[in-house]
């Protein structure tokens, strides 16, 4: 929100995590552990849409060396920038955005804003016609999360403009291995 200052504009972190919000679901798929390692990188007020998903795509590609025709992305429907970045700048082809309604973070009130999730592709038959990274059949493998941290939720449902835009990005480890 600004209110502070952090001890750097730019963090990065390892963060040990207990699956709690949605317990329900592990052991359901292969995506829900009871535990794992979240990697993170944060941007307070110093980079934004326009660097993040470079340098994200960047990170895939050359330094995991992940080949770019299994990655697909998602972004929340009315996140235009984003896909102008993914599309026009980047250079991922329109079938390989997807649109999602839940890729907006939020937990209650205070920072929140879209996000864009990208996907790795598995060697598994497609589940049908409409299989895509909305999908739970396994074939997406959601890997990496960049948060874009542009309003602030108040408690009575408002959503204002941060004054400073920040990023939050999730990179699950186990899931990158």
């Amino acid at each position: 929100t600004g209110k502070m200052k952090p001890p750097s504009p730019r963090i990065t972190t390892c963060q040990k995590c207990v699956r709690t919000g949605d317990i329900e679901n592990v052991g359901r798929t292969a995506r829900h552990h009871t535990y794992f390692e979240m990697l993170g990188d944060f941007s307070f007020g110093d980079y934004f849409k326009k660097e993040i998903i470079p340098w994200s795509w960047e990170f895939l590609t050359k330094e995991l060396e992940l080949p770019a025709d299994k990655l697909w992305v998602t972004i929340h429907p009315t996140d235009d920038e984003a896909y102008e970045i993914w599309h026009n700048v980047v250079g991922v082809p329109d079938e390989r955005i997807v649109r999602l309604e839940e890729n907006f973070w939020e937990t209650g009130s205070g920072p929140c804003g879209p996000d864009s999730e990208m996907f790795y592709v598995a060697d598994v038959p497609d589940c049908g016609d409409k299989c895509d990274p909305s999908c739970d059949c396994g074939k997406y493998l959601e890997i990496w999360n960049d948060v874009f941290m542009q309003y602030n939720k108040t408690a009575d449902g408002k959503f204002e403009p941060l004054k400073q835009k920040n990023v939050d990005t999730g990179m699950g480890l186990e899931r990158t291995l």
